[in-house]
């Protein structure tokens, strides 16, 4: 019976209305260590909904993904998880070649919240090592059609390893996705997310990617410029290793690099009401910066912290020997995500984004012979709210996670409503 209604909450065509005011967009760079052949550790899939669940992303971007069934099941446990109307682009394996042959199996990947974005396109940029990954996405928004607001996703994952040799073939890889970046329009938004691999800010690579004369130019949103390895002084920004336990698979020489990032163009760091950065929010996900954290497992008593609890480090610890990096871009434009508010007896009163209260608006012509019932994405029934003859309903929805819910009357010709729960 469960499954039958989880088909038929999904396949229900929902429409919504609009997301008004500033809507924050939570964005997320993970490298998955090649899942999901890395099988060191079993079942890390479950590790992996446990992060989710907490950042909740809006946009999801990936590299060591090995092959389009571990990217099914990652899509599964962001609809699961996150929200429903989680997709994601196509998936494409690696066209460079580091080996011969094409056996490169590490594979970038974004997943995004169509509700809130819509994939206007996908592009390999082909290096000497792994590819970039291009896509271009457009904000979900009531007026898309008069005024479309778009960025481009950048994903990659450079050489890694120490050494002259290295750097050079970082360089070179970032030299062809700058001579790819000269044809776009010299305005463009732009965030690009990967395990960049660098040692310092002094890396070839890296003063490429941030070179003034580039046509489109790269910042670090948090300023923290530097030669990072093993540099204490850099702690709060550190992502790599998880670990210092061999036979996990990854690195395991403890919490001293920073490998990960999220850059963005400049545009992006200017108040900019369409779309720009929300100053603050870049993080190490999971990082507590605690002092005592340098070169220890992330799940340690050394690492703990007021940010991030044990449950979530360990999790952390299980699933990757990198950190995700998160930051967060807002907008102003009423975001159009993909619901039905209709006129058909019940309405939401202040909108389809909920708070601890589930407020319900019932016409008096509505005859309510049965409860209002309550499901999560799941299509498990959450919630059963007897209207009672009056035709206002407040209802005391605080124990559920935040996510997406529906809810409709079985007795009824009712439409399903979608809501969100988000506090």
């Amino acid at each position: 019976m469960i499954k039958k209604t989880t088909f038929w909450l999904l396949a229900c065509l929902l429409t919504i209305n609009s997301v008004t005011a500033q809507e924050n967009l939570k964005v997320m760079f993970y490298n998955l260590l090649n899942f999901p052949n890395e099988d060191a550790i079993p079942n890390r899939i479950n590790d992996l909904g446990v992060i989710l669940s907490d950042y909740q992303p809006d946009l999801f971007m990936v590299c060591e993904l090995n092959n389009e069934s571990g990217a099914d099941d990652i899509l599964a446990v962001l609809q699961a998880n996150v929200s429903a109307d989680f997709e994601m682009a196509t998936f494409q394996f690696n066209t460079s070649d580091d080996s011969g042959s094409d056996q490169n199996d590490l594979q970038n990947l974004i997943f995004y919240n169509s509700s809130k974005f819509i994939l206007q396109s996908q592009a390999i940029v082909t290096t000497i090592f792994r590819d970039f990954n291009h896509y271009k996405l457009r904000l979900n928004t009531a007026d898309q059609a008069t005024n479309p607001i778009e960025f481009d996703a950048i994903v990659c994952h450079l050489k890694a390893s120490s050494g002259l040799e290295n750097e050079a073939l970082r360089f070179q890889m970032v030299e062809d996705l700058v001579d790819y970046l000269d044809t776009f329009p010299a305005d463009s938004k732009v965030i690009i997310g990967g395990d960049f691999n660098f040692y310092t800010s002094s890396e070839d690579g890296f003063q490429e990617l941030t070179d003034f004369n580039n046509n489109i130019v790269f910042y670090d949103p948090v300023n923290r410029i530097g030669s990072w390895s093993n540099n204490s002084s850099y702690l709060d920004v550190f992502t790599q290793s998880t670990r210092t336990q061999s036979g996990l698979g990854g690195a395991t020489g403890g919490f001293d690099d920073r490998f990960d990032f999220i850059l963005t163009t400049n545009n992006l760091l200017a108040a900019d009401p369409e779309l720009s950065y929300v100053a603050n929010t870049y993080k190490a996900y999971g990082n507590n910066n605690n002092p005592s954290c340098y070169n220890r497992e992330i799940n340690s008593s050394d690492c703990s912290g007021s940010d991030y609890s044990f449950a979530i480090r360990d999790a952390l610890y299980n699933f990757s020997d990198h950190l995700p990096v998160t930051l967060e871009l807002q907008t102003n434009a009423s975001l159009s995500t993909d619901e039905f508010i209709a006129n058909n007896g019940i309405e939401f009163v202040g909108g389809n984004v909920i708070d601890n209260y589930l407020r319900l608006k019932i016409n008096p012509l509505l005859s309510l012979d049965s409860p209002i019932t309550v499901y999560n994405a799941l299509g498990q029934v959450v919630e059963s709210i007897n209207a009672n003859g009056s035709n206002y309903i407040e209802q005391d929805i605080s124990q559920l996670a935040n996510g997406v819910y529906y809810l409709t009357i079985s007795s009824n010709n009712i439409n399903v409503l979608k809501f969100i729960k988000s506090n």
